[in-house]
């Protein structure tokens, strides 16, 4: 890529970049959110044109309109925010736009294929699985072997491992070491710099859409050098302090669910006291989903039962437990979240729409909407043109600042909040952290699930670890570490 440069209105979201990448490669791209990172993929991909620069591939340039000529020049991306279709199973999905034989679907040639992959990288998964039934892990393997099965070799991974478990993180970089050894060019975005060190071969910064440096020997380079060239200063994580907790303000006991389009819930027991942080650990896909949606009242429980705040929750609505004082940062933040299509300042009062503050006899009270937002986006530091922009067109890190904005703004007793800082820059992640122990300082209980074990090791009091659905260990964090959590996420640890 040659002096790419792309502007939105009087934003310029990449401005005379330079990018190679040769065969065999992995580089490194690295820059905050809304550095110009995934704008500079999407030109490379054809979701975007750029405003000046050329491209080429092979030394030869070429006009890359539309993801098929993207494709059909070899080049295949895994988007952060997965693109398939949730009612089709895993091999639909791999045939969606490629030519069958003689008008039919060429399922012996996909199957052959989709072995081929498992068998050279290690990528598996059932054919005829439901995308609706898969874990966001899985849901994340299905890209990867979807740019796989159209023979990219050039492949471009947008936080590939924000998802997986330590296991997986590690049967992954095998992958795509074998990718790289057999001349498949490799371009990994991410946030985590200690996996930017361990796998990429060079790295480069981007910093408000310009190149702001390289880094020739990644594994000879400190994270903490990499973060300064990331965002220009220094970062210093906060330090948690200890903690105080007080009454129990969620429990659930013996709480089972039926099947959910995941691992169901077998039953499980959890206090958080108020003033406490307790992280959920466990590899994607073992009940973290269905603990989320039964605590935040997207899914009744079959059995057992749940109180916030000393009351017992009846009928496991979303309305319900935000009475009772809950608030949510759910895993999805593009769909459950917040409505992309809408203005921003829309999706940050939809669900509290019909009370007084902003509604009366049925009419809304557009000002106090707008009002709302242009606070919080203040306050939580939202970089945006405004509170009436598209949702959408938000990065990941200020999409999530929008929804904690949304969340704290009516002082919740009990936060639960689901893979908070995935795709998320260290500063992003820094200052959701922060936001989280400011919270526990005042006294909410609060749940933090996620597979990042650094995170919960850093963040949460107590931690629980989940396998098939049950929660088969507690620990506090003082006796927690990342091999004693990778024991009980695989299941060999007993049973609590």
């Amino acid at each position: 890529m040659r002096g790419i440069s792309k502007s939105f209105g009087p934003v310029k979201a990449n401005e005379a970049v330079d990018l190679a990448v040769a065969p065999g490669e992995i580089l490194g791209l690295l820059g905050e959110n809304g550095a110009g990172k995934t704008t500079l993929m999407n030109i490379l991909f054809g979701a975007y044109q750029p405003d000046a620069g050329e491209i080429l591939v092979n030394g030869k340039p070429v006009s890359i309109r539309n993801s098929a000529d993207a494709l059909a020049a070899g080049i295949g991306m895994v988007h952060q925010h997965f693109h398939l279709a949730s009612r089709l199973t895993v091999m639909e999905n791999l045939l969606i736009g490629i030519p069958g034989k003689g008008g039919r679907l060429d399922r012996a040639g996909a199957l052959a294929r989709l072995d081929d992959i498992a068998r050279n990288y290690g990528l598996h998964l059932d054919p005829d699985q439901p995308v609706s039934a898969l874990s966001i892990g899985e849901q994340q393997r299905l890209e990867i072997i979807k740019a796989l099965f159209r023979r990219a070799r050039l492949l471009i991974l947008d936080e590939p491992t924000a998802v997986l478990a330590p296991s997986e993180v590690d049967g992954l970089f095998s992958a795509l070491r074998a990718m790289a050894a057999q001349g498949l060019g490799i371009i990994f975005i991410s946030h985590k710099l200690n996996e930017v060190r361990a796998l990429t071969h060079r790295c480069v910064v981007l910093r408000h859409g310009r190149v702001a440096g390289r880094v020739d020997v990644p594994a000879e380079t400190t994270a903490l050098e990499m973060a300064q060239l990331m965002c220009g200063h220094e970062i210093v994580p906060p330090e948690r302090g200890p903690s105080v907790p007080g009454a129990v303000v969620l429990s659930l006991d013996a709480v089972s669910t039926g099947g959910h389009g995941g691992m169901p819930l077998r039953a499980v027991t959890l206090a958080v006291r108020e003033g406490e942080i307790v992280g959920i650990a466990g590899v994607s896909g073992n009940g973290q989903r269905a603990l989320a949606d039964v605590v935040s009242g997207m899914l009744k429980p079959q059995s057992g039962t749940m109180d916030i705040a000393g009351k017992r929750v009846a009928a496991f609505t979303p309305r319900e437990v935000q009475a009772l004082g809950l608030g949510r940062i759910p895993e999805d933040r593009m769909t459950t979240g917040l409505v992309t299509n809408l203005p921003l300042a829309d999706s940050m009062v939809l669900p509290r729409i019909g009370t007084e503050a902003f509604s009366a006899r049925g009419l809304l009270k557009p000002g106090a909407i707008v009002a709302f937002a242009e606070a919080q986006i203040e306050a939580f530091d939202i970089r945006c043109p405004g509170p009436m922009v598209r949702a959408g067109a938000l990065s990941g890190g200020n999409l999530q600042k929008a929804l904690l904005a949304r969340e704290l703004a009516f002082d919740p007793k009990v936060l639960i909040a689901a893979q908070p800082t995935r795709g998320l820059d260290i500063g992003a992640a820094r200052f959701v952290h922060e936001k989280f122990l400011a919270l526990r300082a005042r006294r909410c209980g609060i749940v933090v699930v996620s597979e990042d074990l650094e995170e919960l090791l850093a963040l949460s009091d107590r931690i629980a670890v989940m396998y098939e659905g049950r929660i088969v260990g507690v620990l506090d964090s003082a006796d927690a570490s990342v091999s004693r959590l990778g024991m009980l996420m695989s299941g060999a640890g007993g049973s609590a």
